[in-house]
């Protein structure tokens, strides 16, 4: 095998969303980085989920999601809320603005510049992730914002990955 410079992947483009589902009145969501529209006829977008994260689990189960894309001035104190805490030991939806969409997932509204609501229609095992296709079932267009890219939270906020997210490197000391 050839030589892998982890910093040739820093390099693609990704960006930063929150990636929501639920069970019922059980809610769950998660900052998520990958997320890429696959055809246009009908609309289908995929998104990539740890296997770990309470929200592949209720992906799995409610076989719905909904995309919140970040805007850049979106606070790291809300990126750490859903990015960095697990919903099994706190509720993040305390305080956060959301709406609920047609298939009854919940979608993120706060700090969003719009959202996707989506029903699986396939899926993909990569190891520790799962990747999602679905059906794009409704959209919108929140606000005139610019989107955060992953490049932005890291160059900029100084953010850094989890080591349950697909761009995680565990650092050379």
């Amino acid at each position: 095998m050839g030589k892998i410079e982890h910093e040739a992947l820093f390099t693609l483009g990704y960006g930063l969303y929150v990636i929501s589902s639920n069970l019922g009145d059980k809610l769950s969501g998660q900052i998520a980085n990958v997320v890429f529209q696959v055809t246009s006829q009908p609309i289908v977008l995929g998104i990539c989920i740890n296997k770990k994260n309470l929200t592949h689990e209720f992906i799995e189960k409610s076989r719905s999601f909904s995309v919140s894309v970040l805007e850049q001035d979106t606070p790291m104190t809300f990126i750490g809320k859903f990015g960095f805490k697990s919903g099994r030991d706190i509720d993040k939806f305390i305080g956060t603005s959301f709406e609920t969409g047609e298939t009854g997932v919940l979608i993120v509204t706060d700090f969003s510049v719009s959202y996707m609501e989506v029903k699986v229609v396939s899926q993909l095992d990569a190891g520790t992730h799962t990747v999602y296709l679905g059906e794009l079932v409704s959209s919108k267009l929140i606000k005139d914002a610019t989107p955060m890219t992953y490049a932005y939270y890291h160059e900029v906020k100084k953010g850094k990955s989890p080591k349950s997210a697909p761009t995680y490197f565990e650092q050379k000391k």
